[in-house]
């Protein structure tokens, strides 16, 4: 596929927001290649729930690595793609929600936001990044829904600090995005709910003023 026709797409949001599901309905309806995040296999995980202040740095760097080395992977893509969760949210969400909090000591962070400043210049942003904003109470529901032992712990003051960082970056952020409010969407049950979702892609990647 000629470069300029490849779009590389990403899905941002908080713990629960439906990233993975949004993945694969997109990908499926416009034949779009999906990478989603690794967690399942992610060895720090329920460590760090169980103890975020001793585990914290070693869960960051290994999301940092394991994202980077997928971005890598979807530079040298041929296809379209779409992403669950960019390495940007990496930084601005959860690596700086763990140094506020006091769980990431200053040495950490600095050492954390110096490898990524490096790993980032060497990246190439979306074409379109789609925001999903989500209430904690949809937040917590879509969680539990989902039933993975290791969120149980997850605190709701966790998930509104979370939220808080999200809307400073998203608001920062200023490459092509693209704001879905979720709270009264759903685009996994309702067809018409994808449908609506759907069109707003669509307009926004292929309208007639881009």
């Amino acid at each position: 596929m000629p470069e300029s026709n490849k779009k590389y797409i990403a899905i941002a949001g908080n713990i629960g927001a439906g990233k993975s599901s949004l993945t694969s309905l997109l990908g499926k309806n416009f034949g779009w290649e999906t990478y989603y995040e690794s967690v399942d296999d992610n060895p720090y995980l329920s460590d760090f729930y169980d103890d975020m202040r001793r585990w914290s740095f070693n869960l960051q760097i290994y999301f940092l690595s394991s994202r980077f080395q997928h971005q890598k992977t979807l530079m040298g893509a041929q296809k379209s793609l779409i992403q669950d969760r960019t390495i940007y949210e990496d930084v601005e969400i959860f690596a700086k929600n763990l140094h506020e909090m006091g769980l990431m000591s200053d040495r950490d962070y600095k050492n954390y936001c110096a490898l990524f400043a490096e790993m980032v210049s060497y990246l190439k942003p979306p074409d379109l990044l789609i925001y999903l904003r989500a209430e904690v109470p949809t937040l917590v529901r879509q969680i539990q829904q989902r039933g993975r032992e290791y969120e149980n712990t997850i605190r709701i003051e966790y998930l509104e600090r979370l939220n808080r960082l999200y809307e400073d970056w998203i608001d920062r952020y200023d490459q092509e995005k693209l704001i879905i409010d979720t709270d009264n969407l759903d685009f996994v049950n309702n067809e018409e709910d994808l449908g609506k979702v759907i069109t707003l892609v669509e307009q926004r990647l292929f309208g007639l003023f881009n």
